[in-house]
């Protein structure tokens, strides 16, 4: 029987994609059987892998669930949830360091966690609203820490938030343009994956190769894009006039209606620091993009498939 390789967040982007490429891939297929964790096996992403894998429910809320979740499993993804509460970061990696700590005590062989740039400590502090990010990084280094191998993923920004975050999208102009604003100059590029074609495989390559990526980090993207291309790029699928407008960080803070000073200092780190995943960003995306199985899917692809609506 093939080892089982058990799925957090398989109703979701990240774990969604990475069940559906592990299931359509000849090699991976035979390699793993796919436990997928969900905390609700009623819904309808739920529904729809019943017959296809195991499907089983728990929350890292519920510590017991989680041991359940992953008795027999060899290797695990995990990803985890950001909190806003005030003690967000806390929240979430309390959660992750619950997953970890089980996979150790369960026997897993290897685990495969859903990370994000340090911001704060890289920036020596001065970039601290940035907890999601945060979160993730501790952590990573909490399971570095563990008598288990693990290897890492790092997404750029999601092609899906052109829809799912609006707020971030642009915004009309007295002339008829829509303006496109960021607190950095239109040269700045930032890099952008489709999380729901690529993340499995970007996952895939690791779980294909296990010993080889041991210890090492996808820095994921298709490519940089600059904020310009960005532009003209939602300009050439919206049929509108898209056009880039570097503003101030105030000007900025002011447009943005939830977790102001979160994106922020997020652009901030980036501009300041050398990009998404600070001064190596170019280098990393660069090795990520060699050592990923398969191609990743270009934005302008991704904006054909999925117009944007102004």
């Amino acid at each position: 029987m093939s080892p089982i390789l058990a799925v957090f967040g398989a109703t979701g982007v990240q774990g969604g994609s990475l069940v559906n490429y592990v299931l359509n891939d000849p090699e991976l297929s035979q390699k793993y059987q796919i436990r997928a964790i969900t905390r609700d096996i009623t819904s309808y992403n739920a529904t729809a892998l019943q017959g296809k894998v195991e499907v089983v429910q728990a929350d890292v809320s519920d510590p017991v669930s989680i041991e359940a979740a992953l008795t027999g499993v060899h290797t695990v993804f995990a990803m985890t949830v950001p909190s806003f509460t005030p003690d967000g970061l806390e929240v979430e990696f309390s959660h992750g360091r619950t997953i970890a700590d089980t996979a150790v005590r369960q026997g897993v062989k290897y685990l495969i966690f859903s990370t994000l740039p340090a911001v704060n400590e890289i920036s020596g502090g001065k970039y601290s609203h940035v907890t999601p990010f945060d979160a993730k990084a501790k952590i990573e280094h909490y399971i570095r820490g563990l008598p288990i191998k693990s290897a890492f993923v790092s997404f750029g920004f999601f092609m899906q938030n052109l829809h799912t975050q609006p707020f971030l999208g642009p915004v009309p102009a007295p002339d008829g343009t829509w303006i496109l604003a960021r607190p950095a100059p239109p040269t700045s590029r930032i890099p952008y994956i489709d999380a729901v074609a690529n993340v499995g495989n970007v996952v895939g390559s690791i779980l294909a190769e296990p010993e080889k990526y041991e210890g090492k980090t996808f820095c994921a993207a298709e490519r940089l894009y600059s904020l310009e291309e960005i532009a003209a790029l939602l300009s050439q699928s919206s049929g509108k006039t898209v056009v880039y407008k570097q503003v101030t960080l105030e000007e900025f803070k002011k447009s943005i209606p939830f977790a102001p000073d979160l994106f922020a200092d997020g652009f901030g780190f980036s501009e300041e620091f050398g990009g998404y995943w600070g001064p190596d960003t170019e280098r990393l995306v660069a090795w990520a993009i060699e050592n990923t199985r398969g191609r990743l899917r270009t934005l302008e692809e991704y904006l054909e498939a999925n117009p944007i609506q102004l």
